[in-house]
């Protein structure tokens, strides 16, 4: 496994598992399994996934000394406020089954979040989080918080992949010294990802997968992944990009097929934003 260095000191895996649209307990508990036998180190999960008693089920059963993990969970828009955040940090803590957080994030830049972040950097510097960041922060928003906070976030988790590669966002964290970390590195399976030419006709180089490839190409431009898959032999695939290496060629050909926006999600679509306000992860 690769690491990355935060701006903290703190080392985090290259690649983790995800558990996005996984609510079934027993399916999650049972990929996070699959995972962390695999050799994944990084579990990626957060409040609104409601998952994460399950994922903490998983941990537990692995018998993996905590200290080889690195568990991530975010804190939710509907505990977007100072007092709130520090009721959320818990509830986390307690769904898992643990006693820190590796990582704990700002799902989206929506409600106080600056207020809750207070509660995060009071919740870092007693230890119970041993680093902090955000989601979904493009570069303005980015841009505004670090010049505004005391402690830069540590990571920036936002929507990364060949068709969607964000250099501008990348410079940005950069300047900063904010780490990448790419949601759907997959791109949500659009675009014929697993079956482009452009990304097969790499991988056959190497005797890779076209997924094999999008992660890596992520890897090499200092962006921590976090693929999901529910099935072990894909699971056991995309950890497996650690013993080839592409060439400035072969990244250049895969950066060219960006379309510079999301096919995902759009953030900035009023509907979206009052559509995220009204998700409610408890009572």
């Amino acid at each position: 496994m690769q690491y990355f260095t935060l701006n903290n000191g703190i080392k985090i895996p290259a690649l983790g598992f995800g558990v996005f649209q996984v609510p079934d307990p027993a399916e999650c508990e049972r990929a996070v399994a699959e995972a962390l036998n695999a050799g994944y180190r990084l579990i990626d999960t957060a409040a609104a996934y409601m998952n994460e008693q399950a994922v903490g089920a998983a941990i537990a059963k692995s018998g993996i000394p905590r200290d080889q993990l690195f568990i991530t969970t975010k804190l939710w828009v509907q505990d977007m406020s100072y007092e709130k955040a520090k009721d959320a940090i818990d509830r986390s803590l307690k769904n898992l089954g643990l006693d820190y957080l590796d990582l704990y994030l700002i799902h989206q830049p929506m409600g106080d979040y600056y207020g809750a972040y207070r509660a995060m950097e009071e919740a870092y510097r007693a230890g119970k989080l041993k680093a902090i960041g955000v989601c979904n922060f493009y570069p303005h928003v980015l841009t505004d918080f670090c010049e505004t906070v005391d402690i830069v976030p540590a990571v920036n988790q936002v929507e990364l992949h060949p068709f969607f590669a964000q250099e501008k966002a990348l410079e940005v964290m950069k300047e900063y010294g904010v780490t990448p970390e790419a949601w759907g590195p997959f791109a949500e399976g659009q675009h014929g990802i697993f079956t482009h030419p452009v990304l097969t006709g790499i991988g056959d180089k190497y005797g890779k997968s076209a997924a094999q490839v999008a992660l890596r190409w992520n890897i090499q431009r200092g962006v921590v992944v976090i693929p999901k898959s529910v099935h072990a032999d894909r699971i056991r695939q995309n950890i497996d990009v650690f013993d080839f290496e592409l060439t400035p060629e072969d990244m250049a050909k895969i950066s060219a097929l960006s379309l510079g926006k999301s096919g995902i999600v759009d953030h900035t679509d009023p509907a979206f934003v009052k559509m995220i306000h009204s998700l409610k992860v408890h009572d």
